[in-house]
């Protein structure tokens, strides 16, 4: 009677995990409008010939900064106009990465249903 109880148990917890796990997948939706890296504000400094520069202006530049294995970086200039455009894909890429954690949490609970909580 015990052991019918804990596999129902297993059984309803394997279900439920299953449900929350597609629930997810559905909210993900289409992950097409992403990008990884950071988005920096920097200042453009050139050594001579520039007004702007001689006067301790310099020249405002945004940069996607973008890290891969093995320590090397990618840099791409973003013009003022794709800031939004930019912000908005790294906001969106935060919440994939994060769906996809929850979903491997899930993952993993499957793997071993009499161990989750």
């Amino acid at each position: 009677m015990f052991q019918d109880f804990v596999i129902s148990s297993i059984q309803m917890k394997v279900k439920e995990t299953l449900r929350r796990r597609e629930s997810l997948v559905r909210a993900m939706g289409q992950p097409s409008e992403i990008v990884r890296g950071s988005l920096l504000e920097r200042t453009i400094w050139h050594k001579k010939g520039c007004q702007t520069c001689a006067k301790g202006e310099g020249h405002p530049a945004l940069i996607l900064s973008i890290n891969y294995p093995g320590g090397r970086n990618k840099q791409i200039s973003i013009r003022p106009e794709q800031r939004e455009q930019v912000e908005r894909w790294l906001k969106n890429y935060h919440q994939v990465k994060d769906q996809l954690e929850a979903i491997c949490e899930l993952n993993h609970t499957l793997l071993r249903p009499e161990t989750a909580e």
